[in-house]
């Protein structure tokens, strides 16, 4: 059992693989790991290990999406034009302010969770804002975060030793423990392929829309804190060596089929 070292294992995690004695054992790994314990149908496989169990399930996979987007069609918001209005709104706002915003049918996640709004008296977004500690398994969400407040007042009250909250700060005490020179906040680019995941690198002293321009967000940012001094397996595009950093023009490709679709219709 990797949660006590006592008994042995009997049951493995269909979600991060750790092998537990018990319920009990289950119970303290998923609340130390933030794990949900539900297996990760889109887990990137290699050629060399996709086997035949693996197809099933990206068939059933692929069944489960298609009864979720039929779902979301018959949805009644999908058809209120109050709502194509105020998506319509977002969008384009977002592109005077040079990101390119994308947003998703009814029924997806995303969609469900977003609460970003902007305030036309301000002229001022209001975003809902996702972050995630990966060196602690820890996920936070913002809602109503301005525009024009920096990234690094955004992070404080999570890893500002002396304003955080206790609770947050023992979760994320690898942080709280760090300088803030080894603190690097990423965004994953968009519109890329599953084998070649790259992040941009964010300036926390910079407002979160300087650090929006020139993107493209799918609903709401998801911001990735990270530590130089840590090993991890986000690579930052013209950091790699592979290939040059990219600008605004060429992060964006065309939209998939369900987000061309759900536009035209707002549109």
């Amino acid at each position: 059992c990797e949660t006590c070292s006592k008994e042995e294992a009997k049951y493995r995690c269909p979600r991060c693989m750790k092998y537990s004695c018990s319920l009990l054992c289950v119970k303290k790994h998923k609340l130390a790991l933030s794990c949900n314990g539900v297996r990760d149908k889109t887990a990137f496989i290699s050629v060399n290990e996709f086997t035949d169990l693996n197809l099933l399930s990206d068939y059933r996979f692929l069944e489960d999406v298609g009864r979720t987007a039929d779902a979301a069609a018959r949805h009644c918001i999908v058809h209120s034009p109050a709502t194509k209005r105020l998506l319509y709104c977002l969008r384009n706002k977002a592109r005077g302010c040079n990101i390119e915003l994308k947003t998703l049918p009814v029924g997806f996640t995303k969609r469900r969770e977003n609460s970003t709004t902007f305030n036309s008296m301000e002229n001022k977004f209001y975003w809902h804002l996702k972050l995630v500690f990966p060196h602690c398994h820890a996920e936070y969400t913002l809602k109503g975060v301005p525009d024009d407040k920096t990234l690094a007042d955004i992070l404080k009250p999570y890893i500002d030793p002396m304003e955080s909250d206790p609770v947050v700060c023992q979760r994320l005490k690898i942080y709280t423990a760090s300088p803030q020179s080894d603190v690097r906040i990423l965004m994953k680019i968009e519109n890329r392929s599953r084998n070649s995941v790259r992040y941009n690198e964010l300036d926390a002293s910079r407002s979160l829309l300087d650090n929006l321009k020139g993107k493209v967000i799918i609903e709401y940012p998801t911001l990735f804190v990270v530590l130089k001094t840590l090993k991890n397996d986000m690579v930052v595009l013209g950091q790699d060596g592979s290939e040059p950093a990219e600008n605004s023009d060429s992060e964006s490709s065309s939209l998939s089929s369900v987000e061309e679709g759900e536009i035209r219709d707002s549109s």
